[in-house]
């Protein structure tokens, strides 16, 4: 795969549709980096995940752990993209190329990189393989970055709750596999704990194998239009890579509420038109973590095994960059309250609806 030589800036609508058309289909394996042996410095290199890079959530955070690296530490970075409904076969030439030419460590963007690494791993004993949202393949030279996303999630359902004045609110997973429900479970027990009486509407994109629900913007458009026109929602929460930038504009368009996932959206470039109506987002410190592996093999002690993010760590959270978000003070001392909770353990949240 090619190396990406842009950040991609997604005008949600024709333009976050262009760029699904190019970030999931037809770009070939070719990592434009320079391989150690050629430029005399270390390397290390991320497989993005369906999406790729400009999907201004998941893989984005893991490009903004990956420059942090080439800038911080002085080295060669390289990235790989995902090609259109490409399977395991697929996956596992691409982390060989990238082990091959020397990358160290090499990071799967996503679960669905776990039998790719499973099968590679063995073969570069001296590469450390990381792979984020996956602890089912292990191994040791393998990192398993994880995160408490329903922590998180559970936040985003408190906040939901408390600036609704319909008594409902949505949530759209991107593709239903138990990562993502992870992600309605937190966010469903956070609402119902704030506001028994509240209803959650819950859909997903698309069912497994189709993976199509991280990667399109209409689609996410499509459920989040169903949950505000005939569901009465005025908060929808989409956990859906590139398609919930689809929600998003569809909440901005009937003046509703949307939270972003992954990273901070209110900060997108590409979602600048809609940010007002970005209350909140769930983050997880993807970059963060890409960051601390690289760091680890730089050091000369690369970390492996399972290493988890979550609230006790400010791994996971709620972003306050939205300065109504900042105003609702009521709001800030409900979450505050029920993240002192989680850390706690006075609070237990659910990992599965």
């Amino acid at each position: 795969m090619r190396r990406i030589t842009r950040i991609a800036t997604v005008g949600i609508a024709s333009a976050a549709l262009a760029l699904s058309a190019t970030a999931c289909g037809g770009k070939k394996s070719s990592d434009a980096a320079a391989s150690p042996s050629e430029s005399g410095k270390k390397s290390a290199a991320i497989a993005y995940d369906i999406g790729g890079r400009g999907d201004q959530s998941f893989n984005d955070a893991a490009y903004a752990g990956l420059k942090k690296a080439e800038t911080d530490l002085k080295i060669n970075t390289a990235e790989a993209e995902p090609t259109d409904g490409e399977g395991e076969a697929d996956k596992v030439q691409r982390l060989t190329e990238l082990a091959r030419k020397g990358n160290n460590p090499v990071i799967g963007v996503g679960f669905a990189y776990a039998p790719a690494i499973k099968k590679v791993a063995p073969k570069f004993p001296n590469t450390t393989f990381g792979i984020i949202d996956d602890t089912s393949v292990t191994g040791p030279n393998i990192a398993n970055l994880v995160f408490n996303e329903e922590q998180g999630s559970y936040l985003a359902g408190v906040a939901a709750a408390k600036v609704s004045k319909t008594g409902t609110v949505g949530f759209i997973g991107g593709v239903e596999v138990p990562l993502i429900k992870k992600f309605e479970a937190g966010f469903t027990q956070g609402v119902k704990d704030t506001n028994p009486n509240a209803k959650v509407l819950s859909a997903y994109l698309t069912q497994p194998p189709n993976f199509d629900g991280f990667a399109k913007p209409d689609l996410g458009k499509a459920a989040a239009q169903g949950q505000l026109d005939a569901g009465g929602a005025d908060v929808v929460y989409a956990a859906a890579g590139l398609a919930g930038s689809g929600a998003i504009e569809a909440a901005s368009a009937k003046g509703k509420w949307a939270i972003g996932v992954d990273s901070d959206q209110y900060n997108q470039a590409g979602l600048a038109k809609y940010k007002d109506s970005i209350l909140t987002s769930v983050t997880k410190d993807v970059e963060d973590s890409v960051f601390n592996l690289i760091k680890s093999v730089e050091d000369g002690k690369p970390t492996t095994g399972e290493i988890r993010y979550g609230l006790d760590k400010d791994g996971v959270g709620l972003a306050d960059s939205n300065p109504k978000y900042k105003e609702m003070a009521d709001v800030i001392a409900a979450v505050e309250k029920a993240k002192a909770d989680i850390i706690a353990k006075k609070i237990n949240v659910k990992t599965a609806p």
